[in-house]
C-alpha cells in the first residue's frame, strides 16, 4: 500500500519544512499543490523532496479533489502546513492501511490545537476529529461545502487515536480573519434556509453560544484562555446574526 501525503499551500514558508519533515519517514510520496505562493513555499517544499503542482485557489473542497487525483498513492493522509504528524501518527496510519484495508476506506484523526500560544482541551477545540486519511478513488470533498469540508465517503470509516499537533491561532489578527469568512459563510447558509434575524438573537445566539463553550464544552478548564475564547466565539454568533441581518435587506 503506497501512501500519498498531501499539503495544500499558500505563504506557508514558515511551516512547510517542519510540517514535511514530520511525514516524510512514512510517506511514499509527499505532494504540496500551492496557491501561487507569492513567498518560498514552492522552493523550500522541493528542497525538502516534495512534489510541486500548482491550482490557482477557488476553494478547499475543489483544491483537496485535485490534489487528490494528482496524488500517486493507494491511500491519501490530507495534512496542513500549519500542523505536525508524530512518529506515533505516522505508525498509527501505516498500520491501519496496511491490516485494515479491506474494510474501512477512510479515517477520522483527532487534533490537539494550540491556540495563542497554548494547547486547548475544552472549549469545543478538541479531540477536534477531522477526515484525513482515505483510500483513493473511496472519497471526496463535496463541492457544495466550501469551508468546514465535508467528505462523501464510499464506504465504512473508523477513528483514529493519535492526534495530530496543530499549531492554529497564534495571533488575533489571524482568529479575526478566519471567523470572519467562517461566520459569513454560516450567515448566507442561515439565509439559504429561510432563517431570521430576530432582534431577540442579537443577545440571545451570543449567550447561547458563551454558555455553550464556556459551561457544556468546559471551557472554563483551559483557563483563561477558555473564558477569552467563549467571549470571541459569542461576539462571532453577534456578527452573524448582523450578517444575517444585512443580507436579508438585500434580498
Amino acid at each position: 500500500m503506497k501512501l500519498s501525503v498531501i499539503i495544500l499551500t499558500r505563504n506557508e514558508e514558515k511551516h512547510i519544512r517542519d510540517c514535511i519533515a514530520s511525514v516524510c519517514d512514512f510517506a511514499d510520496e509527499v505532494l504540496v499543490l500551492d496557491s501561487n505562493s507569492t513567498d518560498r513555499t514552492a522552493e523550500l517544499a522541493r528542497e525538502c523532496g516534495a512534489r510541486v503542482e500548482f491550482r490557482a485557489f477557488d476553494n478547499y473542497a475543489a483544491q483537496r479533489n485535485h490534489a487528490i487525483d494528482l496524488a500517486r498513492g493507494d491511500w491519501i493522509f490530507l495534512i496542513d502546513a500549519d500542523e505536525r504528524a508524530t512518529p506515533a501518527v505516522g505508525s498509527e496510519i501505516v498500520s491501519r492501511i496496511t491490516h485494515h484495508a479491506s474494510r474501512f476506506v477512510g479515517y477520522w484523526i483527532p487534533r490537539r490545537n494550540i491556540i495563542f500560544g497554548k494547547e486547548i482541551r475544552h472549549t469545543g477545540w478538541s479531540p477536534d476529529y477531522q477526515p484525513r486519511v482515505m483510500k483513493k478513488g473511496r472519497a471526496r470533498f463535496d463541492p457544495a461545502r466550501e469551508v468546514h469540508e465535508l467528505v462523501l465517503w464510499d464506504g465504512e470509516v473508523d477513528y483514529l487515536y493519535e492526534p495530530l499537533i496543530h499549531y492554529n491561532y497564534e495571533t488575533l489578527a489571524q482568529f479575526r480573519a478566519k471567523q470572519i469568512k467562517y461566520t459569513r459563510y454560516e450567515a448566507q447558509i442561515w439565509l439559504t434556509e429561510g432563517k431570521q434575524a430576530r432582534w431577540r438573537g442579537a443577545i440571545g445566539q451570543p449567550l447561547r453560544e458563551f454558555f455553550r463553550r464556556y459551561v457544556s464544552l468546559q471551557g472554563w478548564r483551559d483557563g483563561g484562555h477558555g473564558l477569552w475564547l467563549s467571549i470571541l466565539m459569542a461576539y462571532y454568533a453577534f456578527v452573524r446574526w448582523q450578517m444575517l441581518r444585512e443580507m436579508r435587506k438585500q434580498v
